[in-house]
C-alpha cells in the first residue's frame, strides 16, 4: 500500500496544476488507510504525519492555483509541517533584537493602520534608537519627515515620493551599507512594475493600481522581511537621517532625489541589523532578509568551480526573472584599487547577463557615488556598437566586465534564487549549544537530519543562524579595531554536508574514515549557506550541520528544505542508543606515544563493562587539530585492568593509523563499500567478535597519541546498543609507593662507567620486603645527547648459586611492551602478573645475565607487576633489582623524592621500585659478569 502512495508521489513531483492536486489527494487518502492498519505506533505515526503534510500541501496547491489566476508572479512555496511548541517559542524568543520586538508576520496591515493619527501633528512617530557612526554624527542635522527635507514639494505626501523615473539610479554615500544598496540596486528589476512587483508584498502601503508603494498619511510604513526563521514585521516612521552638509546619510536616486521608498526599505533593514553604523554583510544575505529569495554564495577563486554551467544555470534564471545577481571583492592593494577601478572588500550589483559574441558579459554597478569604476585592463568586453544604450547602462558608475575577468578580480558571486522555483519546503527550527573545542571536529554533538526523497529531482538546503545582538557588538568592536573594511570572519565559519551512512539516515561521528561524504559544502562565515544536491532515490542519507569558531555559547538555527517532490525528514537517530562521553587530556606522565615505545602503557586507558553482547563505536576528538595524531585501542585485559603489553590478538578493534585531530573506532559495518577495512575498522578476533558484536565483559580502551610527550586535551564519546559502564583506569603510580633506587655508580671498573664495543655493564642492589607486595620497576634514562641501552630485572638468588629471573623488561619495540620474560607461578608462592605458564620460570646461568634484548631508556622501561614473597625471596637467598646498561654512564638516581630528574651528572638511568608496600633497597654493587 506504501509503495502505491510513494509512486503517486512520484507522479506528484513531474505534474503540475490539477494534475499535481489529484495525486497530492490520492497520496493522502493510501497513507490515511495504511495509518488505520498499521500496527506499530511508531509506523502509524509516521504515516499520519505523511497524511497531513500531503493534505497541507493540497491545500497550497489550491491557493496556488487561484493565486496564479491573478498574480504575475510565480507561487511560493511555504512550509508545510507543523512547528512543535520548542520551535514556536523559539520564533518567538528570536523576536527580539537591539531593544526592538519584530513579531512574526500574521496578516496583511489594513487602510487603517496608515490612516491620520491622533498626534498633534498627526503622524505616527517610531522612538526606535538608530545608532549612527561618529563620522555621521559629525554631519547628523536631525531626523526629518519628506516635506521637512523637501520644502518645495507642493503638498505633503504627493506622490513623488513614490513615482520613479524609467530607471532607479541609487547611489550610496556616508552610510556604511555597500552591500544593502548594492542589494537594492539588484533587486530593482524585481521592484519595478514591469514584473509584478516583488514589493507588492513586502512594502505597505501599496497602490496595487499604480504598482508603486504608496504614501502613508501618518507616516507609519510596515515591511515584511525575513529573518530569524520566519517572515516578520518590521515598523518604521517616515523620517530619514538629515546631513549639515551635501553628503547624505541615506540612499538616494539620482535621478530623482525626492524618492524615499527605497531609503524607507534602508531604514526598515538598518533597524533589524543595528542602525546607520552598519558594521558588515554581504549582499546575499541583505538580499535573503528584504526579498525572502533563497541566497547562494559561490566562490569564484574555487579552483573546482564549472565555468560553462555556473554561467548557464544563473544566466538562464536571470532571463526569467528568477535570480539577481551581485559581486563582492576580497583584499586589494591600495595600487591594485586604482590600476584596476575596484574597491577592495566591496559589494557590487550586477544589472543585466548578456551574451555578446563569445563574450559572456556582467554589466556591473558600484554603488558608491563618485566612486572607482573599472578600467578595463586586459578586459575584452567590448560590445557591439550597433545597438543603443539600455537606461541600465547609463546609470553612474555602471561597466561591462567578461566573466572571465569577473573570475579573476572578484572573490564571490552571490545568487538569491526565487523559492517559486520550488513546489515544497519545510522548515525545521532548532538550537545549538557549540561543543567544547575538543570536539570541534567530530559530529558527536552537531545538529544532524534524515533525508528521504521518493525521486531524484534537486533538493535545496538553506542553514540560516539567527543574528543575535551579540554578535552586532562583535562585529562593531572588530570595525574600531581594524576600520571601515573588515571581515565578517569574527563571527565564525559554518557548513553544510550530506553522508551515506549505516544503517541509512542514523547519525556519523566525523567526516572521514568510513563515513562518505557525498556533498561537502564549504565553511563560511555568512549566517547562510546553502547545499544543493540530488538525491538517491528511496535511500535515506544524512545531513549534518557544522561549524568552526563561532563565538557564542548558543546559537538558533532555521533549516529550509526546497524540492520538487515530498520529502521525508526528521532528526537522524543515533545508529547506537547507549552513549556515554568522557573528557581527559594526555599529560606529561600520560602521554606515552604509540606502541613502539615502551611508554605506550601511561596513556589514559578506561575500563568498559558490555552486558550484553552489543557492536561498539568510539570518537576520539582533541582540542589541537592541527599537529596532534591519535588513536583508539580496544582490547582484552584480565577484567579491565591497565594494559602492559599489546598482542594482536587481544585486540578488539582500532581506529585507522594516527590521524590528527579526531579518529573514530567501530566494530559496524563501514558505510563507505570502497573504504579499506584495513584502516577503517579494527583487527577482531574470531572468539568475541561475530558480525561486529562483542561478547558481554570487561575491555580496556587505551587512547594515545603519535609521540611520547604530545599532550593535549581530548573528548572520547563510546556508544553501544546496551547499557555499559565506562571507568578510568588508575596509572601504575596510583596507590601505590615510589621509592627510588640510589643513584647508580658513575664508574663500574669498566672505562670509568662507559662501556665500549658493545660490553654491557651490569650491576645490582638488594631487595627487601618485610611482607607479600607487589611491585614492578621502572627505569628511564634522565637527559643526555648519547643513547643509553638498558636491561632491567628482579632477580631471585638460588642456594646452589643458580638463578630465576622473575621479571624483566623486554624490547620494547613491535608492540611487546615491557612484557616479562618469566616469573614463577602463585603455586611456587611467588605469583609474577602475566608470567610463564608452566609454574617455573626461566633459570638462567650463574652469570647476571638477563633475558631479552637492550632497549633505549630514554623512552622509559617497566617491568610487569610481580608478587614479592619474604618466605620466597629468602629461600632462594635474596632478591636482586639487576641493571644491564649499554652506552652513556650513571649518576642519574633517585632524584627528589622519586621524581625523575630533568638533568644528571653525565647523564644516567634513573631507577624506581612502585609497589603496594614498603621496599628496601640496597646499595649499588657491580656484578660478576664470569
Amino acid at each position: 500500500m506504501e509503495a502505491r502512495a510513494l509512486e503517486h508521489e512520484r507522479r506528484l513531483a513531474e505534474s503540475h496544476g490539477q494534475e499535481a492536486l489529484k495525486h497530492a489527494i490520492a497520496a493522502a487518502e493510501i497513507y490515511m488507510r495504511a495509518a488505520e492498519k498499521a500496527a506499530n505506533p511508531k509506523d502509524r505515526n509516521r504515516l499520519q504525519r505523511k497524511c497531513s503534510d500531503l493534505i497541507a500541501l493540497g491545500e497550497r496547491l489550491k491557493a496556488n492555483a487561484k493565486s496564479a489566476t491573478t498574480s504575475a508572479r510565480p507561487p511560493v512555496p511555504e512550509s508545510t509541517r507543523t512547528l512543535t511548541i520548542a520551535e514556536k517559542t523559539l520564533i518567538l524568543k528570536s523576536s527580539k533584537l537591539h531593544g526592538n520586538i519584530f513579531p512574526p508576520w500574521e496578516k496583511t496591515p489594513g487602510p487603517d493602520e496608515f490612516a491620520t493619527s491622533k498626534a498633534p501633528d498627526g503622524c505616527y512617530t517610531d522612538h526606535s534608537p538608530f545608532t549612527l557612526s561618529p563620522e555621521q554624527q559629525d554631519i547628523f542635522a536631525g531626523w526629518k519627515r519628506p516635506h521637512e527635507i523637501f520644502v518645495h514639494v507642493p503638498e505633503r505626501g504627493s506622490d513623488i515620493f513614490m513615482t520613479a523615473a524609467e530607471s532607479i539610479d541609487l547611489g550610496q554615500d556616508l552610510a556604511t551599507d555597500c552591500s544593502v544598496v548594492a542589494s537594492l540596486c539588484a533587486a530593482i528589476r524585481q521592484f519595478g512594475p514591469r514584473t509584478g512587483s516583488l514589493l507588492s508584498s513586502l512594502m505597505y502601503p501599496y497602490d496595487e493600481d499604480a504598482k508603486r508603494p504608496a504614501v502613508s498619511q501618518n507616516g507609519k510604513y510596515i515591511f515584511r522581511m525575513y529573518f530569524n526563521g520566519c517572515w516578520r514585521k518590521v515598523l518604521i516612521d517616515d523620517r530619514l537621517p538629515t546631513s549639515s552638509s551635501e553628503r547624505t546619510l541615506y540612499v538616494v536616486d539620482r535621478r530623482n532625489h525626492h524618492l524615499i521608498w527605497p531609503a524607507l526599505i534602508e531604514k526598515a533593514y538598518l533597524k533589524i541589523r543595528g542602525g546607520y553604523d552598519f558594521p558588515g554583510s554581504n549582499s546575499g544575505t541583505d538580499l535573503h532578509a528584504l526579498t525572502g529569495w533563497i541566497p547562494e554564495q559561490i566562490f569564484l577563486q574555487n579552483d573546482d568551480i564549472e565555468l560553462n554551467e555556473t554561467w548557464n544555470r544563473i544566466k538562464s534564471a536571470y532571463d526569467q526573472g528568477n535570480a539577481l545577481v551581485t559581486l563582492g571583492t576580497g583584499k586589494l592593494s591600495r595600487e591594485e584599487e586604482q590600476t584596476l577601478g575596484l574597491v577592495r572588500e566591496h559589494d557590487y550589483a550586477v544589472l543585466d547577463l548578456r551574451n555578446d559574441g563569445n563574450n559572456r558579459l556582467f554589466l556591473v554597478k558600484n554603488p558608491w557615488r563618485d566612486s572607482l569604476v573599472w578600467t578595463g585592463v586586459g578586459s575584452t568586453a567590448t560590445l557591439s556598437t550597433d545597438r543603443s544604450e539600455t537606461p541600465e547602462e547609463s546609470m553612474s558608475n555602471t561597466f561591462w566586465m567578461t566573466f572571465e575577468d569577473v573570475l579573476q578580480h572578484f572573490d564571490s558571486l552571490y545568487v538569491n534564487w526565487s523559492p517559486s522555483l520550488f513546489r515544497f519546503r519545510q522548515d525545521y527550527h532548532f538550537t545549538w549549544t557549540i561543543p567544547p573545542k575538543a570536539e570541534e571536529l567530530v559530529f558527536t554533538q552537531n545538529p544532524q537530519y534524515s533525508v528521504l526523497s521518493p525521486t531524484g529531482s534537486p533538493v535545496w538546503v538553506l542553514l540560516n543562524r539567527h543574528w543575535q545582538d551579540s554578535e552586532l557588538d562583535i562585529l562593531r568592536e572588530r570595525k574600531q579595531e581594524h576600520g571601515f573594511h573588515q571581515p565578517l570572519k569574527s563571527l565564525g565559519y559554518m557548513s553544510l554536508s550530506l553522508f551515506t551512512s549505516h544503517p541509512p539516515g542514523t547519525r556519523i561521528p566525523l567526516s572521514e574514515g568510513s563515513h562518505h561524504a557525498l556533498h561537502q559544502g564549504p565553511y563560511v562565515d555568512s549566517p547562510n549557506t546553502l547545499l544543493r544536491y540530488s538525491p538517491t532515490p528511496g535511500v535515506a542519507q544524512t545531513l549534518v550541520i557544522a561549524q568552526s569558531d563561532l563565538p557564542l555559547p548558543s546559537y538558533s538555527f532555521t533549516l529550509s528544505f526546497f524540492s520538487n517532490s515530498p520529502l521525508t525528514i526528521s532528526p537522524a537517530s543515533d545508529p547506537l542508543p547507549y552513549n556515554e562521553t568522557i573528557t581527559g587530556a594526555w599529560t606529561r606522565r600520560t602521554a606515552g606515544g604509540s606502541t613502539v615505545y615502551p611508554s605506550y602503557v601511561t596513556n589514559p586507558q578506561y575500563a568498559l563493562t558490555l552486558t550484553r553482547p552489543s557492536p561498539l563505536s568510539l570518537v576520539l576528538s582533541t582540542e589541537r587539530a592541527d599537529n596532534l595524531p591519535v588513536h583508539i585501542a580496544v582490547l582484552y585485559s584480565n577484567g579491565g585492568q591497565r594494559v602492559t603489553a599489546v598482542v594482536g590478538r587481544d585486540l578488539i578493534c582500532s581506529s585507522a593509523e594516527y590521524q590528527r585531530g579526531c579518529t573514530f573506532a567501530s566494530t559496524l559495518p563501514s558505510s563507505n563499500t570502497s573504504a579499506n577495512t584495513n584502516t577503517n575498522t579494527s583487527s577482531t578476533t574470531s572468539s568475541s567478535n561475530h558480525g561486529g558484536l562483542i561478547d558481554p565483559g570487561t575491555y580496556t580502551i587505551v587512547l594515545s597519541t603519535y609521540e611520547p610527550g604530545q599532550t593535549g586535551r581530548y573528548s572520547l564519546r563510546v556508544s553501544a546498543a546496551c547499557p555499559f559502564t565506562i571507568n578510568p583506569i588508575l596509572s601504575d603510580a596510583a596507590g601505590r609507593l615510589r621509592t627510588p633506587a640510589p643513584p647508580l655508580p658513575t664508574t663500574s671498573g669498566h672505562n670509568n662507567g662507559n662501556s665500549t664495543n658493545g660490553e654491557a655493564r651490569v650491576v645490582r642492589a638488594r631487595v627487601d620486603v618485610i611482607r607479600l607486595t607487589r611491585a614492578s620497576v621502572l627505569a628511564r634514562s634522565v637527559k643526555t645527547q648519547s643513547t643509553t641501552m638498558v636491561r632491567v630485572a628482579l632477580e631471585l638468588g638460588t642456594i646452589e648459586g643458580r638463578k630465576r629471573v622473575l621479571v624483566s623488561t623486554a624490547s620494547g619495540g613491535g608492540g611487546e611492551l615491557a612484557a616479562s620474560l618469566s616469573s614463577l607461578s602463585l603455586s611456587d608462592r611467588l605469583g609474577g602478573i602475566g608470567g610463564g605458564h608452566d609454574g617455573h620460570g626461566t633459570e638462567g646461568s650463574e652469570g647476571y645475565t638477563t633475558k631479552g634484548e637492550f632497549a633505549d631508556a630514554s623512552l622509559g622501561l617497566r617491568t610487569r607487576e610481580v608478587d614479592l614473597d619474604p618466605d620466597v625471596i629468602r629461600s632462594y637467598g635474596g632478591l636482586w633489582l639487576v641493571v644491564e646498561q649499554i652506552g652513556g654512564g650513571g649518576g642519574g638516581g633517585g632524584g627528589n623524592q622519586g621524581q625523575i630528574t630533568e638533568e644528571g651528572e653525565g647523564g644516567g638511568v634513573h631507577v624506581e621500585v612502585l609497589s603496594d608496600g614498603v621496599v628496601n633497597i640496597g646499595a649499588w654493587e657491580v656484578a660478576d659478569e664470569d
